[in-house]
């Protein structure tokens, strides 16, 4: 058995991480953070000893998805990151976790 890997679905399930990537694509647009949110975001994920095999330890969610939406944030107390500022942007900028 593969040892879990601190890491997102590319790395570890290309075809899900395809299946991800579909769904966050087809997010509508007042859904979805901005694509430097997301990539800081993801960063922080990939940071976080809680990701395995690109599902979050904490929550079970696909970090990839998650990461992707303006009204979520991360599951951890305290989290790493929060919500999208309503007036947001795409600065890059969030509520404090």
């Amino acid at each position: 058995m593969n040892k879990p890997c601190r890491c997102l679905l590319d790395g570890s399930q290309p075809d899900l991480a395809a299946t991800v990537r579909d769904y966050v694509e087809s997010l509508p647009p007042e859904e979805r953070c901005g694509e430097e949110t997301y990539r800081a975001r993801l960063r922080l994920c990939v940071a976080c000893e809680a990701l395995r095999n690109g599902t979050c330890a904490l929550c079970g969610c696909y970090v990839e998805a998650r990461a992707a939406k303006r009204n979520q944030r991360c599951p951890k107390t305290p989290p790493l990151w929060g919500r999208y500022k309503a007036e947001e942007q795409d600065t890059g900028e969030e509520t404090e976790p």
